[in-house]
């Protein structure tokens, strides 16, 4: 039977017209919780049938689970939350989605507003509420604004800079009688190509060979660059490092001009950076540092070469030689036909540079396995162990959700993999986003594979993904790193030998114990199988059948403690 438009019914209620508009513009999934403000859209998806609804226990989880959905799918993800509280409730992750320039479409149910003037249960400023994590908000007053503001909201999530956008949504506009059009889907092509790329040919070109890195940030991703990423390394010779608090991991893991994620102090960067020349950083925001330690993470006298869509990470931390405005992937598809004949006299001296690099590759990955094998047997599992054995579990094609921040740096340092789409993890920093993320990574890859790998604090943030994931019958393979402490405080803690805690070896609000968390017990009781591991052999075994079983299920891997 054809579903009739809004268009050819005339009036209808304005929850139909969202619908509608969601419709055409490709919406598959809406993401949320609903409380008693969302009812009329609840009601409308009655008669809907075409876009499901997934149904998160918390809207922390619903705005995660978006998230995990728009950078697997590649498009935008609509989202909506239940008023004041749900808004609230999900602004942790969605801190997490502005930091990484997630393209969502947030809404947020709202009180009648001729109920508003008497204080009613439920009412909030949602705009004031919302403007600090997105990038416009905005509360939809008539219902014939319904149209144009969604489209609106569409288009601006996913124009540079990308990130969330908000719209609250009345009850008495979403029940209320519209005639307004549903309106068509423009096209806009943002792939705009950056000036002075014949000035930045020249710049790379003299630089000598082997004294030229470049970093690969997670606009590579977005732009879906990484053939050109990966050509413009291999002219070059020169090592690719990823950012220092990645998204994504944009450049194949198994290629031999991969050097790694660069480190969150600004004293170790500048250790790596200061071997160089110059740099040339594809995407903003590449050298995030975590902690504060004295000095520039660029060292003097190392240029800076930056290529990003967003006008506001150009030269903004770090002097520049030259920054530039444009598409990644249409830059550098412009930029690589004017550099490859100023390079051609030292062809040579590059193809050196790659056969070098492919054994400083060997030998790196050949002393990893050394030290995870030398510490294979101990009685209780290394972090470096658990992170080998999840990624010769994992393999190089399915997909890894990451916030297990004890074995986060070593698994990344394992992974081998030609694609480039593999790797997904929190830019944000805000706890709580894995779990619920793998969710609508499946989601956005047609119900494909997933394993997450989170850690046993992080994983209580949004246990209620586990339910989710059952109820949507997803195979997403959860492997909670268990070692029942906040590891990266309690070390970081143990690093300041000033701290009193060090002194008394007591560390206040850092042990997950007296009780213990039963990650089994908790699985089973939200419908998803679960076993426990305290032997290094057994990881990967247990993580391939969890695999293969294409069901949702969860692996605790029991690892050392500080």
């Amino acid at each position: 039977m054809a579903i009739a438009t809004v268009d050819a019914l005339g009036s209808r209620r304005g929850a139909m017209v969202l619908l509608e508009v969601l419709r055409s513009e490709g919406v598959r999934y809406i993401f949320g919780n609903p409380g008693t403000t969302e009812l009329p859209l609840i009601d409308a998806l009655t008669e809907t049938p075409d876009i499901a609804y997934v149904l998160a226990l918390q809207e922390a989880s619903a705005v995660a689970m978006a998230d995990g959905y728009a950078h697997a799918a590649r498009r935008p993800a609509f989202l909506n939350l239940h008023t004041a509280g749900g808004l609230g409730h999900g602004f942790g992750n969605l801190i997490n989605a502005h930091v990484s320039g997630t393209p969502l479409v947030v809404t947020a149910g709202q009180q009648d507003s001729r109920h508003a003037i008497t204080d009613p249960l439920l009412f909030g400023d949602l705009v004031s509420l919302a403007t600090p994590a997105v990038k416009w908000a905005r509360e939809v007053t008539n219902a014939d604004q319904l149209p144009i503001l969604l489209r609106r909201a569409f288009h601006d999530c996913s124009a540079a800079p990308s990130g969330p956008v908000f719209l609250s949504l009345p009850m008495d506009v979403m029940e209320a009688m519209t005639a307004a059009p549903a309106g068509g889907v423009s096209t806009i092509d943002r792939c705009a190509v950056a000036g002075s790329l014949e000035r930045l040919a020249d710049y790379l070109a003299a630089v000598a060979p082997g004294r030229l890195a470049v970093i690969a940030g997670d606009e590579i991703d977005a732009s879906d660059a990484s053939g050109q990423a990966v050509a413009l390394a291999d002219l070059l010779g020169a090592p690719v490092y990823g950012s220092s608090w990645p998204a994504h991991i944009p450049f194949p893991t198994a290629h031999p001009l991969w050097a790694g994620n660069l480190p969150t102090k600004a004293t170790e960067i500048a250790g790596i950076l200061g071997a160089y020349d110059a740099v040339f950083a594809l995407g903003g925001k590449s050298l995030i540092t975590v902690l504060y330690t004295e000095g520039s993470a660029v060292p003097a006298g190392t240029q800076v070469f930056q290529l990003s869509a967003d006008v506001r990470d150009l030269g903004r931390t770090y002097e520049t030689t030259l920054s530039m405005v444009g598409d990644v992937r249409a830059s550098l598809d412009a930029l690589l036909p004017l550099l490859r004949p100023r390079l051609a006299e030292r062809a040579d001296a590059y193809a050196e540079l790659r056969v070098a690099a492919a054994r400083i590759y060997a030998a790196r990955r050949g002393k990893l396995t050394e030290a995870a094998d030398a510490a294979f047997a101990d009685p209780v599992i290394a972090p470096l162990v658990a992170a080998r054995e999840i990624a010769r579990a994992v393999g190089a094609d399915t997909a890894i959700v990451d916030e297990a921040p004890a074995t986060m740096a070593h698994l990344r340092t394992f992974l081998h993999s030609d694609r480039t789409h593999q790797y997904a993890s929190m830019r944000g920093g805000v706890l709580g986003w894995g779990m619920p993320a793998s969710v609508g990574t499946s989601l956005g890859l047609d119900r494909a594979p997933v394993v997450c790998v989170v850690g046993d604090g992080a994983a209580m943030y949004s246990p209620q993904a586990l339910w989710t994931a059952a109820h949507e019958a997803l195979p997403v393979t959860f492997v909670v790193i268990n070692n029942a402490e906040y590891n990266i405080l309690k070390n970081y803690m143990k690093s300041q030998s000033h701290y009193a805690s060090v002194r008394a070896n007591r560390f206040i609000a850092m042990d997950l114990v007296d009780p213990r968390i039963d990650f089994v017990a908790l699985a089973a009781s939200m419908g998803v199988p679960a076993r426990r591991v305290t032997r290094a052999a057994d990881i990967a075994a247990a993580i391939e059948d969890g695999i293969r079983s294409g069901a949702p299920n969860l692996v605790e891997v029991v690892v050392r403690a500080t």
